[in-house]
């Protein structure tokens, strides 16, 4: 009878593991300003109570006069996306333990539930950033066995206990983005192989149930996702990678000199270098700058403009990166819908024509990778809800309103 009863269990055990899957994902926006970059106090540590509150976000980078009335994750929901990708600072997780760990854990669940309760499901993404430098990613790179990965593991934990509590069949956990260990072949270590495979065995060890989205090293590239060995697969994982290739077209930005990079047209056979460089010219002479200033942004901007068109990046390029994932995934017996495509987008050209994209230029982009993704059933998430920076599903300037052009583009209603 004991045999029998042993038997029963282990077939009721792979039948359900045949039919497990990951929490359904489609359309996803990422929501970055509010649980990152948590504030600190003039002596360098986290303020206490950690995190900004709903409102300090939303009037972080404009009036709240700017936000029309109504909940801000119902108005998400209604542009058509399922999914937040919730960027969150651990830096305050990992600065404190006890009670006032407990404190902050308590902040983080009531805002995943904040976003729940308005229809959407939650990647709950741990993101670190370097305001606090002993608690920045920096941590992580000192290798598999080091004393930062131990701690940076047992946060990981305790967030999977918090998000569990909430739902498995709402959140999912991210527990690492763009780690930054390189080279992105072969010839590196194994720590990011190590570190991601212990820490999906952490997370296993508090739920078999909870979706967990695992990442390659470099940056979270394409290029890091296919040096990964999946060997700690099972239904309940998606495996992450961020598409901002080509960079010199998403990122059209100064680099701190106050020179100009914007202009570059999508495909890049859609127009010409001359033709980039009128415009870049117009541009500068337009914002004031001396004869002077323009022959030095000039020299740097002729050099990115020619490499941009000797690559002549368009739909092509775009298909060949996004198939590399899929191939990588296809030969480890993983379905393409269990890739997730976790930040993707392009940078809005600014007012003073300084920095990004021309519309239309950026829209064709945006649908291009989207439709990409799309072909191969790949889970994606846009970069992001709300900033200054251009790169934003609501316009970065005045009425705080849905950029209706970009979601056309991203094929919703």
């Amino acid at each position: 009878m004991i045999r029998i009863a042993w038997v029963a269990a282990w077939v009721l055990g792979m039948a359900i593991a045949a039919n497990a899957a990951p929490i359904q994902l489609q359309r996803g926006v990422g929501v970055h300003e509010w649980l990152n970059w948590s504030p600190v106090e003039d002596d360098g540590s986290y303020r206490w109570p950690p995190y900004r509150s709903e409102k300090e976000w939303r009037a972080g980078h404009r009036p709240l006069t700017d936000w029309p009335d109504g909940d801000a994750f119902a108005r998400i929901r209604s542009m058509g996306f399922d999914f937040v990708r919730l960027s969150v600072d651990p830096g305050p997780l990992l600065a404190s333990e006890g009670v006032k760990r407990q404190q902050a854990l308590d902040i983080l669940a009531a805002a995943v539930e904040r976003v729940t309760s308005a229809g959407l499901k939650v990647v709950f993404d741990l993101h670190g950033v370097t305001q606090v430098p002993a608690y920045s990613m920096e941590m992580i790179y000192d290798g598999a066995d080091s004393e930062g990965v131990a701690s940076y593991r047992d946060m990981v934990v305790t967030v999977a206990t918090m998000l569990v509590k909430i739902g498995t069949d709402k959140v999912a956990l991210e527990p690492y983005n763009e780690p930054a260990y390189y080279p992105c072949d072969s010839s590196g270590s194994d720590d990011w192989q190590r570190i991601m495979a212990d820490t999906v065995r952490d997370i296993r060890a508090v739920s078999s149930e909870l979706t967990i989205v695992a990442t390659g090293a470099c940056g979270g590239s394409i290029a890091g996702l296919v040096n990964l060995t999946p060997g700690f697969d099972d239904p309940n994982l998606y495996y992450s990678f961020h598409m901002y290739e080509p960079h010199s077209f998403t990122h059209q930005r100064p680099d701190g000199t106050g020179a100009f990079a914007s202009g570059l047209p999508w495909p890049a056979d859609s127009s010409t270098p001359e033709k980039v460089i009128e415009t870049l010219k117009a541009q500068m002479d337009a914002a004031g700058l001396s004869p002077v200033e323009q022959v030095m942004n000039m020299v740097a901007a002729r050099e990115a403009i020619a490499r941009y068109f000797e690559h002549n990046w368009g739909p092509s390029q775009l298909q060949a990166s996004i198939r590399q994932a899929v191939d990588w995934a296809e030969a480890h017996g993983i379905p393409s819908r269990r890739l997730f495509m976790g930040e993707f987008g392009a940078i809005l050209m600014s007012a003073d024509g300084r920095m990004g994209a021309f519309d239309a230029d950026r829209l064709r982009y945006l649908t291009a990778v989207r439709q990409q993704a799309e072909r191969f059933a790949i889970p994606w998430s846009v970069w992001e809800f709300s900033n200054p920076y251009g790169m934003t599903v609501i316009r970065p300037e005045g009425p705080a309103v849905p950029d209706q052009e970009m979601l056309r583009a991203l094929g919703l209603p």
